[in-house]
């Protein structure tokens, strides 16, 4: 083969490469817990607040609620209270909610450099009361959940460290309790189960962990849903 043949064919086949669409980067598939469901006529509407943890329970809770109530929830990771106030209108639309179950906690003690949203126990204080000035605004009934503990003392890598989660609950049970809020101790429904269902080093919880947080607030649901 010659040299000028060569370099054609090097010319051709660079053209046809270059010429080639880029192919699009595949989507993330998104979470089932934030897929939006319909509503099922003539049935209460419930909404979930909450962060990733939040997320796991979500789907179990629908389903123990099936056919007594529209378990809705926001559609992301309601994160840290300061975010839930830049955000809670856009979350609870002109809609009618009857329910309203809620947390915020983990990424308020997230403690830097990933901690971003962090917020001190004053700031906490302040960004609840003005949440639950703003949801009680809606006519709903209102579930306040305990944040679940954190591992490890709250060191689960050099830079991912939370300050003490008990100190963020006894925050939010004053307020809670002070606006005379229900409680839905998921800290305390969970704790005796943390060898087996937590998973190792993280906040999170394996399947038997997400089902048992699913029925405590399923059954806190179910005691303010309209009769």
């Amino acid at each position: 083969m010659t040299f000028a043949r060569l370099l054609l064919i090097l010319l051709f086949c660079g053209f046809a490469v270059a010429d080639e669409p880029a192919r699009p980067a595949p989507k993330p598939k998104q979470d089932p817990s934030l897929i939006p469901i319909p509503d099922t006529p003539g049935l209460p509407r419930v909404l979930i607040i909450g962060d990733s943890v939040s997320m796991g329970y979500t789907l179990p809770t629908r389903y123990l609620l099936k056919g007594r109530a529209n378990v809705h929830r926001v559609q992301t990771n309601a994160s840290s209270s300061g975010f839930g106030l830049s955000q809670l209108s856009k979350w609870l639309g002109n809609a009618k909610w009857d329910v309203i179950h809620f947390n915020f906690g983990l990424h308020d003690a997230k403690q830097l450099p990933e901690g971003l949203r962090h917020a001190d126990l004053d700031a906490y204080e302040k960004n609840l009361r003005e949440l639950v000035k703003q949801l009680k605004a809606t006519g709903a009934k209102l579930i306040w959940a305990t944040t679940t503990p954190v591992p490890n003392g709250g060191i689960l890598a050099p830079d991912r460290r939370f300050d003490s989660v008990d100190k963020y609950n006894a925050v939010a049970l004053k307020v809670m309790n002070e606006n005379g809020v229900a409680i839905d101790d998921l800290n305390a429904a969970i704790t005796p189960h943390l060898d087996t269902m937590q998973r190792k080093n993280d906040v999170h919880y394996t399947k038997e962990g997400y089902d048992l947080l699913a029925k405590q607030v399923a059954a806190s649901i179910e005691t303010q849903l309209p009769k």
